[in-house]
């Protein structure tokens, strides 16, 4: 009898000796085995078609500027709009296209400069469907602002820039 129990004892110290060996390589392992993802590393594509929550209009994708050109502006150009676009451009936008929006602001002598947005060549060759998309999407070495402004402020602010072309 005296052997039974001695094994009965060694079993159960066993079995509770094993599941705490367990519990404890899980909580040791776990950080380790899990993938690391580092913010902004990786991006996921939104699936096509798709529209953010709040609502809004559908940008399409860098590639498709030229779709993109051909949108008119659905937002009239009243004094608000273009006082919003003002505000907005002096955010966004001065301090790299200036405060008249000639190409001189404060960061363009560190990087290619850009362009004088009030200029007439550019004012005529470029409709307002493409300056808003550009605005949302970026360029070469303009930084991409559709995360931080929605599509009417965008509009808003291509407002702002055909009214100080025209002065």
């Amino acid at each position: 009898m005296k052997y039974v129990f001695g094994l009965v004892l060694l079993t159960i110290l066993a079995a509770g000796g094993l599941m705490g060996g367990v519990i404890v390589l899980r909580w040791t392992d776990n950080m380790t085995s899990t993938p690391k993802i580092v913010p902004g590393e990786r991006t996921f594509e939104m699936p096509a078609g798709t529209l953010p929550r709040s609502g809004g209009e559908l940008t399409p994708p860098r590639e498709a500027r030229d779709l993109a050109a051909r949108r008119p502006n659905p937002v009239k150009a009243t004094p608000e709009s273009v006082a919003r676009g003002k505000a907005l451009f002096a955010i966004y936008c001065t301090p790299c296209h200036g405060a008249g929006g000639k190409g001189d602001g404060l960061v363009s002598p560190k990087f290619i400069p850009p362009p004088d947005i009030t200029h007439p060549s550019i004012q005529k060759a470029r409709t307002d469907g493409y300056l808003q998309h550009v605005i949302g999407t970026g360029g070469a070495v303009m930084p991409a602002y559709g995360e931080a402004l929605s599509a009417e402020e965008r509009w808003d602010v291509v407002h702002y820039l055909r009214s100080i072309a025209a002065k």
